[in-house]
């Protein structure tokens, strides 16, 4: 099953870059989900279980890194990008 979520991340705190720059430099490193940025959030997309994977992990490693954060996350069935045929 393929799924595309739209993630943006809001640290609460004053130096909130270092945050998120280093929570998309994560989700980068996973081969099997493709990442897509805009400056208002980013785009994964792939399997489903690679990518609930992917952020049961991530979104873990910045809270235990950064603290408090926000991350508001929208899930979608299938491959926005009109390729959940592939």
């Amino acid at each position: 099953m393929k799924t595309s979520v739209d993630i943006s991340l809001y640290p609460l705190s004053e130096d909130y870059i270092p945050a998120i720059k280093e929570f998309i430099e994560r989700i980068q490193q996973y081969p099997e989900v493709s990442v897509l940025r805009n400056d208002l959030s980013t785009q994964l997309y792939g399997d489903y279980d690679s990518v609930m994977d992917l952020l049961k992990v991530e979104i873990r490693h910045s809270w235990d890194k950064y603290g408090k954060g926000i991350f508001v996350v929208k899930f979608l069935l299938d491959d926005l990008r009109g390729l959940a045929d592939e």
